[in-house]
């Protein structure tokens, strides 16, 4: 029998392998990746490993996937339902762009601490709004509408298999492979040709509509590995002539800690497609959709922090603004520099980061009476603190990737009201809670502190003063 984290470390591994074949760059990225996270652990030791083993970083994935309705979202939220992975937090990427993205997302990905260590596979999956008249007026909406009604992205026997797989959390072996097999051809490129003039009509919204849309299936749109210094691998990349896209998104590379996360990733390439004209030859044609992004993660912030961190991107915008000639990336470093905490150990006490608790080998069995606090705790070395790394998305760092790769602007009118979606909406669609980031980590953190009170004989209420 394969377990559900096998299940998934295979689908995983099976993935990047085929997008390797479809995206070679992508392999390069990979390879670069690996040369860099080498590098990293030579030069800094066991302080590389501070936010997850070198094991997990190098296996780490997490690709991005997009679909038209509610109907297929769910299906989509079976197959990953089957591989242990659970729909968490709620992005809003219509309000996240300048261009016009029309979509809101979420991702699949492991909840619990022991799976995210064993394979921490996560996919950003986006869901296309037709009702949303800023992008669709009711004609378009209707013909779109019929469109993605007539397509089916999922055979029936893959949907069954993942079934059976969520409810007994495993399958044997031979249903494993077949599951395997089906649920990576889902998402490989179709060869089918692409009705040339419906694409583009949808195109003139936006790319990321006629990607969605305009297409019989779905595919990986990106894969991305984890990266311990991002700003090497921007430049190993650029030394080896490949496109990456302007910036890279998410915090300031700056001396402090690492925080949330940064992203960035290689333009989208013209990859050649099959087009059907009007009179109904086909031609070959090329579409730029596909990219391949890249990822440094850092340590998961509370919401106090988090309300910092968008803080200080509006300072950074509005500067930028006062300030054209100016480097956006050094505003940001000072800014930074002057508003965060330089040291995890000042995080902690000012409840702006997430971390664990638990008990110094050596401190257990000392007999004097411990201090009654979790700082005092960790000041005097009974407890040690160990960093929760960020395991979700941030909307706007997702928008401007995709931004970076679209090929137009696409099209809004803002003289329309936006149909409201929010995470209610979302889990109704997909029919299983979207569950909340900031809840999984408090559960986490809270649950250390409950388990160090016990081993130390104390009542902690997990404030650090």
């Amino acid at each position: 029998m394969i377990s559900q984290w096998r299940l998934r470390a295979a689908f995983a591994a099976r993935l990047s392998e085929m997008y390797g074949r479809e995206v070679p760059a992508y392999t390069t990225l990979v390879d670069v990746s690996r040369e860099v996270n080498e590098d990293v652990l030579r030069a800094r030791g066991a302080a590389a490993e501070r936010l997850g083993s070198i094991g997990r970083v190098t296996a780490e994935r997490h690709g991005a996937i997009r679909v038209g309705t509610p109907t297929e979202l769910r299906d989509v939220a079976r197959i990953f339902g089957a591989l242990g992975m659970r729909p968490v937090g709620f992005y809003d990427l219509r309000e996240a762009a300048a261009s016009a993205v029309p979509v809101v997302s979420t991702a699949f990905r492991p909840v619990d601490a022991d799976e995210l260590a064993r394979n921490p596979f996560r996919v950003f999956t986006s869901l296309l709004t037709p009702a949303d008249p800023r992008f669709f007026d009711a004609d378009l909406r209707s013909r779109l509408e019929t469109f993605l009604a007539g397509r089916e992205l999922f055979p029936p026997e893959l949907l069954a298999l993942a079934d059976r797989a969520e409810a007994g959390r495993e399958l044997p072996d031979d249903e494993a492979e077949r599951f395997l097999q089906l649920a990576v051809q889902a998402f490989e490129l179709s060869a089918e040709p692409i009705d040339r003039a419906w694409y583009e009509e949808l195109e003139k919204v936006s790319a990321v509509a006629a990607d969605i849309g305009g297409v019989g299936s779905t595919h990986i749109n990106h894969l991305t590995p984890r990266v311990l210094d991002i700003d090497e691998l921007y430049r190993r990349m650029t030394d080896r002539s490949i496109e990456m896209i302007d910036a890279i998104q998410g915090p300031p590379g700056w001396e402090g800690p690492d925080l949330l996360l940064r992203q960035t990733s290689f333009r989208a390439l013209a990859e050649p497609r099959a087009l059907r004209q009007a009179d109904g030859t086909v031609t070959r044609g090329a579409l730029r959709v596909r990219f391949g992004e890249v990822e440094a993660r850092g340590i998961a912030l509370t919401p106090a922090g988090r309300a910092l961190y968008d803080r200080l991107l509006t300072l950074v915008d509005s500067q930028a603004v006062a300030r054209p000639a100016a480097d956006r990336s050094a505003l940001a470093r000072a800014l930074w520099a002057e508003h965060v905490p330089g040291s995890e150990r000042e995080l902690a006490p000012q409840e702006l980061a997430y971390f664990t608790y638990h008990v110094a080998p050596d401190q257990a069995r000392k007999s004097d009476q411990p201090p009654a606090t979790i700082g005092e705790l960790v000041d005097q070395g009974w407890l040690r603190a160990e960093p929760v790394v960020y395991e979700d998305f941030l909307p706007r760092s997702a928008a401007g990737i995709f931004q970076s790769n679209l090929s137009g602007e696409g099209s809004r009118h803002t003289d329309q009201e936006g149909t409201a979606y929010d995470s209610g909406w979302l889990s109704g669609a997909i029919g299983r809670e979207v569950l909340d980031p900031f809840a999984l980590y408090e559960h986490r953190r809270s649950s250390s502190i409950t388990q160090v009170g016990r081993e130390l004989g104390l009542d902690l209420d997990g404030t650090h003063a």
